[in-house]
């Protein structure tokens, strides 16, 4: 169930629901934050959003944060996946990404069954994610340039 108290609009959709502006506006805030604001050149449009459920965040009529969702068994056998996650720098420290991390556990979550959760986490969002449920599985690494750490749920 989609968050209703909310002052933001929350729309969850899969590929084929998303609108061309809504496609377009996900890749213009994945590209604004993650290539122009970290200066990370990766490929964004990698085959996978076609598999994803999409868990995005207006305010008014713009996209103010977004995550890419799969549920167990769609990117991987063993895990349920958040990912691509982003807030708007406009509009970051007002408690927004909280509300979208519990959205999208919460989402995963939705057909009764609790799978465990994985996300590759920016290291320095590890303390963020922890308070989401979320613990360090081992070692840092290198995801396009930028450290990140395997975090998982179990339940």
């Amino acid at each position: 169930m989609l968050v209703t108290d909310s002052p933001y609009q929350f729309q969850k959709l899969v590929f084929g629901e998303l609108t061309i502006t809504q496609l377009h506006d996900i890749f213009q805030l994945r590209a604004a934050v993650f290539v122009v604001e970290q200066q990370c050149d990766y490929q964004d449009i990698d085959g996978w959003d076609k598999k994803a459920q999409h868990l995005l965040v207006y305010d008014q009529q713009i996209l103010i944060a977004y995550a890419r969702l799969f549920e167990k068994g769609a990117q991987n056998e063993k895990y349920a996946i958040i990912g691509r996650v982003v807030v708007r720098q406009t509009h970051r420290s007002k408690g927004l990404g909280h509300l979208l991390m519990q959205q999208a556990v919460a989402s995963l979550s939705e057909k009764g069954e609790a799978p465990a959760i994985k996300i590759s986490a920016q290291s320095h969002l590890k303390a963020f994610y922890e308070t989401h449920g979320f613990v360090a599985t081992g070692n840092e690494y290198l995801e396009d340039g930028i450290p990140h750490s395997e975090m998982l749920i179990i339940r």
